[in-house]
């Protein structure tokens, strides 16, 4: 199979879902949090990885012949589906002030984030590239320094709601 049917699955529930509860979400999740200094760079690098990882996706082919990194790469890819399905669907419905903190958002303060990277780790996992392996990891560090510009902006904008949750939640898992 060739990686690319890997993404459609991602792209149904990345965006489809989320244009179906909610035109509004969709809006909201292409919003990024103003960045300062290297946010900027890294910003930069997020689109790029993220491009680089959906360009390269169809020139590689799921490979089946070893049963465990098959398996592994299936648990990591579909927990990830599982993950942006319950990650979009809490996105799409906020709290009436905006912060979402319910649902998915009781486990992690980034849970898209989170399923991102679940889901294209079991990518290069289940087409066994070191290649977009380490794409996927310049794609998560680099989201690192976004995830920081969204939590300062999160604190600017819910003030002390933000702060109790955030020291409630933890950014990841």
């Amino acid at each position: 199979m060739n990686g690319l049917w890997l993404l459609v699955p991602f792209m149904l529930i990345r965006f489809g879902l989320l244009a179906v509860l909610s035109r509004e979400a969709v809006v909201r999740a292409a919003h990024f949090a103003p960045a300062v200094g290297g946010e900027r760079v890294a910003c930069w690098i997020y689109q790029l990885s993220n491009a680089a990882l959906f360009l390269y996706l169809p020139f590689l082919r799921v490979r089946t012949e070893q049963p465990l990194p098959l398996f592994m790469g299936l648990i990591c890819y579909f927990g990830g589906l599982i993950f942006c399905t319950a990650s979009m669907t809490g996105f799409a419905a906020p709290s009436g002030g905006g912060l979402r903190t319910g649902g998915i958002y009781r486990l992690s303060r980034n849970p898209m984030y989170v399923s991102y990277f679940l889901c294209f780790a079991g990518m290069a996992l289940l087409v066994r590239s070191a290649a977009l392996a380490g794409i996927v990891l310049v794609f998560q560090i680099s989201a690192h320094w976004i995830i920081l510009a969204e939590e300062r902006w999160c604190l600017e904008t819910f003030g002390a709601d933000y702060r109790r949750y955030a020291e409630q939640v933890r950014r990841y898992l």
